[in-house]
């Protein structure tokens, strides 16, 4: 059997979403409304499969085909007469909820691949004998033979996302490094041109010399467009002595379908603020536009407190190696009024709050645009995985000068994060029952905090493409250096194509810093209802989950690469470094051995001194982060964040040595199991489905009814049509032949 942190294990937590209350709430228009765009959005995120793995679509393809045939149940029957044991059936249906779950068969949290957990010949028999087999035998087989080996492949570049040697992507061509993704980021730069909807191809002329293709989502490809601006970009380019082809269509399939029931939510919108960003959306995905998502995304801004709220696109840059490119997401999902309330009395004391931030008014906002942050219950979250707050857009001009949204996920919350004190790990006795008892609210203050004040604060130091700067040259002083600012962002140039491959979890990481520094406001802690002693066990419990998290983290290391698979649990580790520096005892990580007889580890925060070692110590930390993202200084920044970053074995803490025990007892991400929406007639009814694999897997069967066949047919074509940019030399010699 492969390694435990390759497998999804049997007895895996599963939960169900629950939204039935808020769902059953809405008006039949805005039922109507959810449903279209719950459509799109299902449509948009089997898009992940192909932004994933070489053989994720394959995979995909071949689960849906077994069970559209067979349900579990039917299929189970099946399995154990061919002569698999019940825990080996259990093990398979694991694993194809888990490929759902992630749309794929990487691990959305971590990034690291996992694999069957039964023997490769015994789940052979299952599919090569199964009901899908018998009526349709070729395609069966050949699906079977084209994802079988690298389904249960666990050879070194393939055991986790990356890109050349460090793993595999699909972002890029098999044959891309980190060098080509430079170039192009600074091809696309040098053009105005987003990486977020784009994928990079690479191919060599006959005189051996590389040609790249930047391949923008779209339903069109070479029709003629409406929007000439992005047509007159749709050429080639000689740049730096490379040839660049820019070309669009990725998807096409896909997106059509998310255009069409975009198309049908528009009849539904509440107000023109919903029907000019649907309007901008679709153009978006039929054009291959990120300024038309722009577009839309401002009108989206504007449409303060609707009842359903959403958003879709090419969003989250997490698991692009080089950290620009978006992931296709898309949520629905309807308002929780009690937790609204609060969120909405801590946006009132934003401003006031941020001033408590330590950095000079310089690098704040020059305005603070008051946002919508709403509690929601999420009807639908497509993509790799369901997080538990957004801030979004992403889109840096827009965040500076026009605003975003807060959303905390509330019924996600309180399935994904609760907490059963017989599984703490790491965690002192005397601590456990606390814990367990304020996880939960301090997280929903560690979440409010983190997606208002983190994401929504800092200024971008920035020269537009007038030449005009947003701050004054002369006046504002780097309080790191005392010296003017000597760096910052040229036209074109975002935090994301600046940063790359440390963006995402720097910003985490300053947000979750964030979090932990202002919960220490008794304001802030009023707002969610605590005061007094309740209050100081909120605090305590914030800052003692963070050190732990930090302590999880290791599992998303990869000693052998020297990288971090995971921005967040990057930037808590980061952050448990931080406080640990800070020494007089704040934080103590200790090795022990287990009631087992196996390693284990302690960690303990001396509730005493948060304030007057830990405070100082973030308040120091923040600054400097903050700093150095205003003014762009990559060097600095990678230079301290990377140092934090790295993993050693030197003591006290032993890092690598404890990276051991944390594989040995760690606990894997729960699955979660949303629902479907049908329409019947003019109504929309909402289908629920069991807290089980075999429950996650019917939602996944019943989610395409009426076009289950065709979308597989849709997503082999479209991973064969670019196979052989993952082949060896030798295989794409053999498939030219």
């Amino acid at each position: 059997m492969a390694d435990t942190q390759y497998i999804l294990p049997n007895d895996i937590g599963v939960s169900s979403l629950d939204c039935r209350e808020a769902f059953h709430l809405l008006s039949p228009t805005e039922r109507l409304y959810a449903h279209h765009l719950s459509r799109a959005a299902w449509y948009g995120g089997l898009a992940v499969l192909l932004q994933t793995s070489p053989e994720a679509p394959y995979i995909y393809t071949l689960l849906s085909r077994l069970f559209r045939t067979q349900d579990p149940d039917q299929l189970r029957q099946h399995a154990l007469a061919e002569g698999l044991t019940e825990e080996e059936y259990q093990a398979f249906l694991v694993y194809a909820a888990g490929v759902y779950s992630n749309m794929g068969n990487y691990k959305s949290f971590g990034d690291t691949k996992f694999v069957p957990n039964l023997p490769k010949e015994k789940l052979e028999r299952v599919i090569l004998g199964s009901e899908a087999a018998q009526q349709h035998p070729k395609e069966v087989r050949d699906l079977w033979q084209t994802c079988g080996e690298l389904m249960f492949s666990l050879e070194p570049r393939l055991r986790h996302l990356g890109l050349g040697k460090e793993g595999i992507t699909t972002y890029f061509s098999g044959d891309c490094t980190m060098e080509d993704a430079k170039l192009a980021q600074d091809f696309l730069d040098s053009q105005n041109l987003s990486a977020y909807n784009t994928r990079l191809f690479k191919d060599v002329d006959q005189e051996g010399k590389p040609r790249y293709e930047v391949r923008l989502a779209s339903v069109l490809s070479t029709d003629p467009a409406l929007d000439s601006e992005l047509t007159s970009k749709l050429k080639s380019y000689e740049f730096q002595g490379s040839h660049f082809q820019v070309t669009r269509g990725d998807y096409a399939p896909l997106l059509q379908k998310v255009v069409d029931h975009l198309e049908k939510a528009k009849a539904y919108a509440a107000n023109s603020h919903q029907e000019q960003m649907l309007a901008q959306y679709i153009e978006s995905f039929t054009q291959g536009s990120i300024e038309a998502h722009k577009r839309g995304s401002r009108f989206w801004i504007q449409d303060k407190g609707p009842i359903v709220e959403s958003y879709i696109g090419f969003v989250e840059s997490y698991r692009d190696p080089f950290g620009s490119r978006g992931e296709f997401e898309g949520f629905v999902a309807m308002v929780n009024k009690a937790m609204s309330a609060k969120f909405e009395r801590l946006v009132e004391s934003a401003e006031q709050l941020l001033k408590e931030l330590p950095w000079p008014p310089a690098f704040e906002k020059d305005k603070f645009l008051t946002p919508d942050f709403t509690s929601l219950d999420v009807l639908t979250f497509a993509g790799s995985g369901i997080p538990a707050g957004i801030n979004i857009p992403n889109y840096d001009d827009l965040r500076q000068t026009e605003g975003f949204k807060n959303v905390s996920l509330g019924n996600v919350l309180a399935v994904a994060y609760a907490t059963q004190r017989e599984k703490l790990t790491f965690l002192e006795e005397e601590d456990k029952d606390l814990y367990t008892r304020w996880k939960g609210p301090s997280f929903d203050v560690q979440v409010g905090l983190h997606e208002l004040l983190g994401h929504g604060s800092g200024k971008l130091f920035a020269q537009d493409e007038k030449g005009v700067f947003n701050f004054d040259q002369e006046t504002v002083i780097n309080p790191e250096t005392g010296e003017q600012i000597q760096s910052w962002y040229r036209s074109g140039e975002t935090w994301d194509s600046k940063f790359s491959t440390i963006a995402s979890s720097y910003e985490e990481c300053r947000a979750e810093s964030v979090g932990l520094y202002l919960c220490l406001n008794p304001q802030v802690l009023e707002i969610f209802g605590f005061k007094g002693a309740d209050a100081e066990d909120v605090i305590y419990v914030n800052w003692l989950n963070m050190v732990r998290a930090g302590l999880l983290a290791l599992e998303f290391y990869t000693p052998e690469a020297s990288n971090w698979r995971q921005a967040h649990m990057q930037a808590r580790f980061v952050i448990l470094r931080v406080l640990l520096e800070a020494g007089e005892g704040l934080v103590t990580v200790t090795p022990t051995t287990g009631s087992d007889g196996r390693p284990d580890a302690r960690v303990r925060l001396d509730r005493s001194k948060i304030r007057s070692v830990g405070r100082p110590a973030l308040e120091r930390f923040l600054r400097r982060l903050q700093v150095l993202k205003s003014t762009g200084d990559v060097a600095g920044g990678r230079a301290l964040y990377e140092g934090y970053a790295a993993v050693t074995d030197a003591p006290p803490e032993c890092f690598l040595s404890l990276r051991d025990t944390v594989l040995l007892r760690k606990e894997s991400r729960k699955l979660i199991v949303q629902p479907n929406t049908r329409l019947e007639g003019s109504e929309v009814q909402l289908l629920e489905y069991e807290a089980s694999a075999a429950g996650l897997i019917r939602s996944f069967t019943e989610r395409f009814p009426e076009d289950g066949p065709e979308l597989e047919e849709v997503l082999t074509r479209l991973a064969t049509a670019d196979a052989r940019f993952w082949k060896s030399p030798s295989e794409a010699q053999c498939g030219q032949a």
